[in-house]
């Protein structure tokens, strides 16, 4: 089975310092006009920041649900790798305010989450919540993440069956999270424009084939001029 914590470990081996994930944010608001850029290297960091700040804190395993309540963005692609690194199940869509773990930039439904809720600030160089008191005992995720441990050992491995990623009703199993885009060919750039959960599985296709994405929403999203920066070799867009 090629899980997603496999796949991360591969880019880290390929070439650590690559780019593998490009953001633009062209939606209108405070963090319109931003772009980020992550290695594998700062991925991975991400992404054990989040790992073990679910695993510890969180108490987060295979069967755990983890609702990413949050728009396709940079950070939602961080905590997706998270959750799969611990072995729990993404959940996205109206489902995600009914796990068990709530991942949202929402500070009114952390307040309102019966579990454990993370509050996300999506500004690039945020050091805490602008809104944090109204959600108190949520994790204030841009004050505390950096306190967490930039190296992850899972407690427990997921099985092939487990449930990956639950979208507008249906479910995927680890077992088949990762599918090859075989039209892309080898090390493709691909600019991603889509729906959190098709955004997330398409950009899994592009490091499968240790290729990397450029991520964006946005009315600008998908410009030819910025795909010719970019070197983007191949698109994905949503389905319908």
């Amino acid at each position: 089975m090629l899980s997603p914590a496999k796949i991360l470990d591969d880019l880290q081996a390929s070439d650590p310092g690559r780019p593998r994930l490009t953001w633009y944010d062209d939606e209108p608001g405070p963090t319109q006009g931003e772009r980020i850029e992550l290695s594998a290297r700062v991925l991975a960091n991400w992404v054990a920041k989040a790992a073990n700040l679910l695993q510890d804190d969180l108490a987060a395993e295979p069967g755990t649900t983890v609702g990413l309540d949050l728009p396709t963005h940079w950070r939602a692609a961080y905590w997706a790798l998270a959750t799969w690194s611990v072995g729990a199940t993404v959940v996205t869509g109206d489902e995600a305010i009914e796990s068990d773990v709530l991942v949202t930039d929402d500070p009114t439904r952390a307040a309102a989450h019966g579990g454990d809720a993370v509050l996300v600030t999506l500004a690039a160089l945020a050091r805490s919540h602008p809104d944090a008191g109204m959600a108190p005992n949520a994790v204030d995720e841009a004050r505390e993440l950096s306190t967490h441990g930039d190296v992850f050992t899972p407690f427990a491995d997921p099985e092939a069956g487990d449930v990956a990623l639950v979208a507008d009703g249906a479910s995927t199993p680890y077992g088949a999270l990762v599918t090859s885009q075989s039209p892309w060919g080898p090390r493709p750039r691909v600019a991603v424009a889509a729906p959190l959960p098709e955004a997330l599985t398409a950009t899994l296709a592009a490091w499968c084939a240790d290729g990397s994405v450029v991520l964006s929403r946005g009315p600008a999203a998908g410009t030819a001029a910025r795909h010719a920066a970019e070197g983007v070799t191949a698109t994905y867009r949503a389905a319908h």
